[in-house]
């Protein structure tokens, strides 16, 4: 009985620790700005070429997350890849140009707003906003109420921004979203704390990876997409990936002070995890982007050698792998102070 038991329980272990790398999936989170408003390259896509990447998610037979069911399915595993659509903002440009297209479709997705702007020229309005969510394809997510650089912010005015959108969204909706998107995908610890504290569940960043169940609830990654990053061989290759798990990347604060630049990068990844050989690392220190030195310290703890500073506002390492069931990928994104 007692040998039944070892082998049951080991059993269990092993398939504890194998979830997180042979059958999960992930969710693919794709974050698009503004629709056909090309003076805004970095953050526009216009809608012929969002059409053609629609087209081939539906090609690909490749299912839409619901964020409604996120709070309840976080914790699984995906089994079926699925994607779901983010959109940061507010634009006037989403509700003329894409929300049409998307309500056609019954495509669900996830909108975040910042309540400073809303009505304001060129974003959309609370009758617009109020439209999306009874409609019941669109779910409202929280942006902070100024889009300033909160980083940047003492943590007493964090608050401050951050309640005063939550008291706007409690008036105009009656409830403050449960999810969070950080202005220009930055964060750092302390700011990750406050959105915690105030009873957000859910935050997203703007680094790149696929979500899965290893993945932290308050620094979520997403692929932003735009008219330089948008092109259709692109697209078909992100929406392809897989999630690369691991247990932690340090140093855990992504906020680095000039001091700490360039940081001494390790990622510490799972037992039971292969291939990890096969890694490659890319970051773009000194602002340039080029392939990263790396070493493992132990067997499943990998060091990624940052040579020089990172010198513009956003240091970002991206990492993949290629295993036999598809490329698997990763992406950090620190936030350069200047202090």
């Amino acid at each position: 009985l007692i040998f039944f038991l070892f082998i049951i329980l080991n059993f269990n272990l092993y398939a504890e620790n194998n979830r997180y790398f042979e059958f999960d999936k992930g969710i693919i989170a794709l974050m698009y700005h503004r629709f056909n408003e090309h003076k805004y390259p970095s953050t526009n896509i216009q809608m012929s070429e969002f059409k053609k990447q629609i087209e081939l998610i539906e090609k690909l037979n490749i299912k839409y997350f619901d964020p409604k069911n996120f709070e309840k399915k976080f914790n699984q595993v995906n089994s079926e890849k699925s994607i779901m659509i983010t959109i940061d903002d507010g634009f006037e440009s989403f509700y003329q140009n894409a929300w049409p297209f998307l309500k056609n479709k019954k495509i669900p997705f996830l909108l975040f707003i910042s309540t400073s702007y809303v009505g304001k020229n060129g974003y959309m309005n609370w009758d617009q906003i109020l439209e999306i969510k009874n409609s019941g394809l669109g779910t409202i997510g929280n942006h902070s109420h100024s889009h300033e650089y909160l980083t940047d912010f003492t943590n007493e005015n964090i608050i401050i921004d951050i309640k005063k959108s939550i008291n706007i969204f409690k008036n105009k909706l009656g409830y403050n979203p449960i999810y969070f998107s950080y202005p220009f995908g930055e964060y750092g610890n302390n700011f990750k704390e406050i959105i915690k504290d105030l009873d957000f569940k859910f935050a997203f960043g703007q680094q790149s990876g696929v979500i899965d169940l290893t993945k932290n609830p308050f620094e979520l990654p997403r692929f932003p997409i735009n008219e330089k990053y948008g092109d259709i061989e692109r697209f078909k290759f992100l929406i392809n990936l897989l999630p690369f798990q691991f247990k932690e990347i340090l140093p855990e604060e992504k906020l680095l002070l000039s001091h700490q630049n360039p940081p001494n990068v390790i990622v510490n990844f799972f037992d039971d995890q292969k291939n990890l050989n096969n890694i490659s690392c890319y970051s773009n220190e000194n602002n340039k982007w080029r392939k990263s030195n790396l070493s493992f310290l132990k067997e499943n703890k990998l060091n990624i050698l940052i040579n020089e500073k990172f010198t513009t506002e956003r240091g970002r390492i991206n990492c993949s792998l290629n295993d036999n069931l598809g490329w698997r990928w990763f992406g950090i994104q620190f936030v350069i102070s200047e202090n």
